[in-house]
C-alpha cells in the first residue's frame, strides 16, 4: 500500500502522519510530497525518515492512495494528474467539493456512495463536517426545514503563520500579519475572503456542502463565520428547525447512539463540549441541547470538534479505510 501525503510538511499533513500511525493504517511505503522549497528535507514516520520529494516524482511512483493537502490550486493541477496514473486522490482542499463529478465524503454518512471509479473524492470543510456528523441523524428522523449556524473557529483552521501571528501578539512581540487586524483578545467576523453576497467563502460552505453530503438541495441554511483565539477546535451554535416536534430525551438518545459523536450536555454539572478538551480527539461533540422556545419543532445546540483531526486528517484517512476495506483500492496486499 503506497500512500503519498501531498503537503506532508504542513500543519495538517503532519495530523495526516500522525493519524496514519495512531490508526495503523496498511502504509507499506510512505511518499512525502510537498513543495520545490521543502523537497530533500526529512519527516520522521512511525520511527523512520522519509525524504521529501515533489509531485513530478510522486506520480512516477504511481501511489495507490495521494491524500492532498496543498491548497486548492496544486489540488486542481495535480489530482487529475495522479488520477491518470491510477492513484486514488482524497483532497482535503475546496478544488473538488462542490464539483458535481466528485463524491464529497463524511464516511459515517455517505462513503456507501463511493466505487473503484472515483479518482478524486473531496474531503468536506473543516466546519461542515462537524455540523453534519450532528444534523445527519436528526435529519432522518425528524426532518431538518432550517438552519442557523455561527461558528467560533480556531486558528489552526488558517495555518501555522496564524498560530505565530496569535503567539506574538500575546508575547508583546512584532511579526508577520495573517489576518487584517490583531486576534488575540479579538473575534474577526471573517474566515476566508468576502463573496458577492457579503458572505464569506467559509459561510457559504456551510450553505452548500451539508446539502451535497446529506443529499438533500430543500435545506436551508444561512451561517456567520466568525475567527477566536483558540488553538485547538472549532465551536458552533447551531439552531435547527425541523418539520416534525421532537422529544428531547429521543434527541439526545439518537445523538448519543451515533457513530462518531459523544454527548456531553448535563447542565447540574456544567457538563458541555469545549475546545480545550476536543483538541486531539477525533469524536464530534454536541451539548447544550434544549428547545428553541421563541417558535416551535426547532432545537439549539452547540457542536464542537478538532479541526485539525475529523475535521480534516482523521475524516480524510478514515475515506481510505472505507476504501481499502471494501476493496475499491486493488494493490497486492489488498488481494492477500
Amino acid at each position: 500500500m503506497k500512500i503519498a501525503i501531498v503537503g506532508a510538511t504542513g500543519m495538517v499533513g503532519n495530523v495526516m502522519l500522525k493519524v496514519l500511525a495512531e490508526r495503523k493504517f496498511p502504509v507499506t511505503q510512505l511518499i512525502p510530497v510537498a513543495s520545490e522549497k521543502s523537497v530533500g528535507t526529512t519527516i520522521d514516520f512511525k520511527g523512520k525518515k522519509y525524504t521529501v520529494i515533489g509531485l513530478q516524482e510522486a506520480v512516477k511512483q504511481r501511489p495507490d492512495i495521494a491524500i492532498f493537502s496543498a491548497g486548492g490550486s496544486t489540488s486542481l493541477e495535480w489530482a487529475p494528474k495522479f488520477a491518470e496514473v491510477g492513484t486514488t486522490v482524497i483532497d482535503n482542499s475546496s478544488a473538488w467539493r462542490m464539483n458535481p463529478n466528485n463524491k464529497l465524503i463524511v464516511p459515517e454518512i455517505n462513503a456507501n456512495s463511493l466505487t473503484a471509479e472515483d479518482k478524486i473524492i473531496a474531503n468536506p470543510n473543516c466546519s461542515t463536517i462537524q455540523l453534519v456528523m450532528v444534523l445527519n441523524p436528526l435529519h432522518k428522523k425528524y426532518k431538518i426545514k432550517r438552519i442557523i449556524v455561527s461558528t467560533y473557529q480556531s486558528l489552526t483552521g488558517t495555518g501555522v503563520k496564524a498560530v505565530q501571528q496569535f503567539e506574538n501578539e500575546r508575547n508583546g512581540e512584532k511579526g508577520e500579519m495573517v489576518y487584517p487586524y490583531p486576534i488575540d483578545k479579538n473575534c474577526l467576523p471573517q474566515c476566508d475572503i468576502f463573496e458577492e453576497n457579503g458572505y464569506t467563502k467559509e459561510e457559504m460552505k456551510l450553505v452548500n456542502e451539508p446539502k451535497k453530503i446529506m443529499n438533500d438541495n430543500s435545506l436551508k441554511i444561512t451561517a456567520t463565520a466568525v475567527r477566536v483565539p483558540v488553538v485547538g477546535g472549532h465551536s458552533e451554535a447551531v439552531n435547527i428547525e425541523f418539520e416534525n416536534d421532537f422529544n428531547l430525551a429521543e434527541v439526545r438518545q439518537l445523538l448519543h447512539e451515533t457513530s462518531g459523536v459523544i454527548l456531553q450536555d448535563n447542565p447540574d454539572t456544567n457538563t458541555y463540549p469545549m475546545p480545550l478538551y476536543a483538541a486531539n480527539k477525533d469524536d464530534v461533540f454536541v451539548g447544550r441541547i434544549r428547545r428553541d422556545e421563541s417558535q416551535p419543532n426547532t432545537l439549539n445546540c452547540w457542536i464542537v470538534a478538532d479541526n485539525l483531526r475529523k475535521g480534516a486528517a482523521t475524516n480524510a484517512i478514515q475515506i481510505a479505510e472505507y476504501l481499502v476495506k471494501k476493496g475499491l483500492i486493488k494493490t497486492d496486499l489488498v488481494g492477500k
